[in-house]
């Protein structure tokens, strides 16, 4: 059977979801990807809650892009829960933002980030990372294991 290799981008700044959405397109990366527009609809979307109770359990995102200032939860709560959870521990995040700080890098780390993206203010290079970030999460990049439903 065929799994969709879907991408969870969660962006509360339209623009910025847009421009991800762009950048994807222009690089072919052609997997669906869904947007939750804050920290408590990513959850819900992983958790298969509210406004998504009836989506499939099984089926969860080859990789999660995430941005760290959402309203309602923050990224770094999103990915407190998300390593809390035993169906969703090993699921790929990568965060992607605009924030800096050296105490956000290290916090994300040491929370369970795959990754710590900084997104480019350049356009071009904004394209050159979301191509890196295609090429290796969505091709290159085994899927870990499920740990049960």
């Amino acid at each position: 059977m065929f799994e969709e290799r879907l991408i969870l981008l969660v962006e509360d700044n339209d623009d910025d979801a847009q421009l991800t959405l762009r950048a994807l397109k222009l690089n072919h990366v052609a997997n669906r990807v869904d947007v939750a527009r804050d920290g408590a609809e990513a959850l819900d979307y992983l958790f298969c809650r509210g406004a998504h109770s009836g989506r499939d359990p099984r089926v969860l995102p080859q990789v999660v892009l995430l941005d760290l200032k959402l309203p309602k939860v923050t990224g770094m709560e999103v990915l407190e829960q998300i390593r809390r959870e035993p169906r969703t521990k090993r699921l790929p995040v990568v965060i992607l933002t605009s924030s800096t700080g050296e105490s956000d890098v290290a916090r994300c780390y040491d929370l369970g980030a795959n990754s710590y993206v900084r997104k480019p203010v350049d356009f071009t290079r904004f394209m050159e990372a979301v191509n890196s970030l295609g090429l290796y999460w969505l091709m290159l990049n085994e899927k870990p294991p499920a740990t049960g439903v």
